[in-house]
């Protein structure tokens, strides 16, 4: 810059604020489409560039000079402005072809060959335990040909099971699992299969399209919405809550398809009780406690097994084979297994002989529009899912009770339950491959990252639709960017379903796409150094949790090996050692408690941060402030930092409990008496933390 410029960089400041804050000079630059967070970021980088640039080039160095000089007016930096924010944005320069190709305002227009036929919309709609997906099923297997659709691999293979048990050959489509029933491979009539791979090219006499509700899903609803419009069928069977039905009437109504609605109610009742459990001491056989933390499933187990009683455990980390066996264990009436600790896992697709369910808490983990965590108040609609477990036709409890654990929930719990259903109101959509494939094209420097942003932020929808929740497929995007991989192959990978909390499945997820990209194939021999294989039974809960980990990598392995077979051969191999370890975490669970007790109590699960909560939802929400760990036990100290720190515990009390906890670990009670000492204690301190919060 020349002396007389570099004088006057303060006043300089000045002329770039007040073309920034120039309503027309928005207006222009939103019609070049420059939204007003483009324009902040845009502007941003052209002062920065004008300040600090050693040499400007001369055009724009003298427009700056004549306005610094009152000899321009400010709007003629306008050119140059735009000109740098192309550099930045160059989908500016094409930003009609890429409005067009994120247009999703019509996705019933993308399905044809649905569109080709008239089909029939059936909706069999009702409560939890109703018997709406029964009569679907029964439609479908007395069909030619059929699909089922669900949302977890647990009920795909139930409906496959079921299916093939009734003589009616049925496959088996998960995104790790293929089973033909054919010897050499041939599809048969019909197929059980979660409901992102269900194939929407494929003619069908009957689909069954479960859980519909979860349209609305913020990760997840795309496939629902893709199932309803893209599924030839000439019979769409769509199951779930009565909350839907006007929704789905409007979606099939741009599809100039009708719905036909069957309702059903309840098999079974259930009632909410007048009085909470407040006491480990009073579970009954058939109780089910469901918890909302993995850290509580791990207190309240070992809380019940220290009283003498046998549970069963299921989350929702757990392998399907762990699940399966401890929902056995619990339903079978010769097991002295009569407690069942759980969390929302148990929401679908277990079958389980629950008498009364009793709610641990009333708070929930839930991710919000913008992928961020935060703990709210259950909803209407998932308390219902929870308590219709309680007595369910199948089971020999013909009645189902609902109440919670703390007295302080009950009224909160009836009052949610209260309530009618939100009905649902939008549906998700998902930018495919070939739409990201079209914006590369035009952006061809832009990171897969940067792709699926630019997408989400152009992408029209129209009052019915939204765009699902991209932040997991862009951090994937984010951690494979410096990997050289062809487009598609990034994207199929970025698409994997991986936990991305768990660090050992990130870190394989790198190793495999670097594998991948170096053109070397994952071998059964690679992916045994990898993850160690063999591996010992837990010694301890985090022993376990990383062999969940390790599962969930064999998962992705298997998952990858069906899009990429030249790459991820040994996929037979894979599947016998992930048997194996499920065998393997099937025994630690069953000794989770032995599990509990070995591992230091202030890490009782190294990936759950249970740091502050964000909590929102009226009387519910001092609640969510406490630890919800039940009676007796020792407390992770982070959560006695908590409680002492928002004043539901004192630090004298605190000591006094630390003292009572050390000796109880040295020495801990194995009669009743001493069982009824502990509990008689604990009595005493809660009465003396009511006192002291008053």
């Amino acid at each position: 810059l020349s002396a007389v410029f570099v004088c006057n960089l303060a006043e300089m400041l000045k002329v770039m604020n007040r073309f920034y804050k120039r309503k027309e000079m928005q207006k222009l630059a939103a019609d070049q489409g420059l939204d007003a967070r483009l324009f902040h970021q845009a502007f941003i980088s052209f002062r920065k560039y004008v300040l600090e640039m050693g040499s400007l080039p001369a055009d724009l160095h003298i427009i700056l000079s004549d306005i610094c000089y009152g000899a321009g007016h400010i709007d003629d930096i306008y050119p140059y402005f735009m000109r740098h924010a192309k550099q930045i944005f160059p989908m500016l320069d094409c930003m009609d072809d890429l409005r067009k190709i994120s247009d999703l305002r019509l996705p019933a227009n993308w399905y044809p060959e649905a569109r080709a036929i008239q089909r029939k919309v059936i909706f069999h709609a009702g409560p939890t335990n109703s018997g709406k997906t029964y009569h679907a099923i029964q439609r479908y297997l007395a069909a030619k040909s059929g699909v089922y659709c669900g949302p977890l691999k647990l009920l795909a293979h139930e409906i496959f099971e079921k299916s093939n048990t009734a003589g009616v050959t049925c496959d088996l489509v998960t995104g790790e699992e293929r089973t033909f029933m054919d010897s050499e491979g041939r599809a048969a009539g019909h197929v059980a299969c979660t409901i992102e791979m269900c194939s929407v090219t494929t003619p069908y006499e009957v689909a069954v399209i479960d859980e519909i509700q979860m349209i609305r899903d913020p990760s997840r609803g795309w496939a629902w919405t893709r199932a309803l419009l893209g599924l030839c069928a000439e019979e769409i069977h769509v199951c779930g809550e009565p909350a839907a039905i006007d929704f789905i009437r409007e979606l099939m109504y741009t599809t100039g398809e009708e719905v036909d609605v069957h309702t059903y109610q309840r098999l079974t009742p259930f009632s909410v009780l007048d009085q909470a459990v407040e006491s480990l001491d009073n579970l009954r056989p058939g109780d089910c406690i469901v918890c909302f933390s993995k850290n509580d499933i791990y207190s309240i187990s070992r809380q019940i097994e220290a009283r003498g009683l046998e549970c069963a455990v299921i989350y929702g980390s757990l392998p399907p084979g762990t699940k399966l066996s401890q929902a056995k264990k619990f339903n079978d009436p010769d097991d002295p297994c009569k407690i069942l600790v759980a969390t929302d896992a148990i929401g679908m697709g277990l079958n389980l002989s629950i008498k009364r369910i009793i709610f641990n808490s009333l708070i929930k983990p839930n991710i919000n529009e913008k992928g961020e965590k935060q703990m709210e108040t259950i909803s209407t609609s998932q308390a219902l899912q929870i308590a219709g477990r309680a007595g369910r036709f199948s089971s020999k409890f013909k009645e189902g009770e609902v109440t919670t654990m703390h007295r302080d929930d009950l009224p909160v719990l009836k009052e949610i339950l209260s309530h009618a259903v939100d009905p649902i109101e939008t549906a998700g959509l998902h930018p495919t491959a070939e739409q990201i494939e079209m914006f590369a094209y035009h952006l061809p420097d832009a990171t897969l990252s940067n792709l699926v942003d630019i997408f989400v932020s152009l992408s029209q929808v129209d009052g019915m639709y939204f765009v699902c929740n991209i932040e997991d497929f862009k951090f994937l995007a984010d951690m494979i960017q410096h990997i050289p991989l062809n487009l598609r192959s990034r994207y199929v990978f970025c698409t994997a379903p991986i936990n991305k909390k768990q660090p050992f499945v990130c870190t394989s997820f790198l190793k495999f796409a670097r594998q991948f990209s170096r053109d070397e194939p994952l071998t059964f021999d690679w992916v045994c150094r990898h993850i160690s294989w063999p591996l010992a039974p837990p010694k301890n809960i985090k022993d376990l949790v990383h062999l969940e980990a390790v599962h969930d990598v064999l998962d992705l392995y298997l998952w990858l090996s069906y899009r990429f077979m030249d790459m991820f051969p040994d996929t037979a191999l894979v599947r016998e050692i992930q048997q194996e370890l499920d065998q393997i975490i099937q025994q630690g669970v069953r000794n989770i408690t032995r599990l509990i007790r070995a591992t230091d109590p202030t890490i009782t699960d190294p990936l759950q941060t249970q740091g502050g909560r964000h909590v929102t939802g009226g009387a519910a929400s001092s609640k969510g402030q406490r630890g919800q760990t039940g009676q007796g036990e020792a407390i992770p100290s982070s959560l006695a930092g908590r409680l002492v720190r928002d004043g539901l515990l004192t630090p004298d009390l605190l000591l006094q409990l630390q003292r009572e906890w050390s000796k109880d670990q040295k020495q801990e009670p194995t009669s009743q008496s001493a069982l009824d000492t502990e509990h008689h204690q604990n009595h005493n301190n809660k009465g003396k933390r009511r006192r002291k919060k008053k």
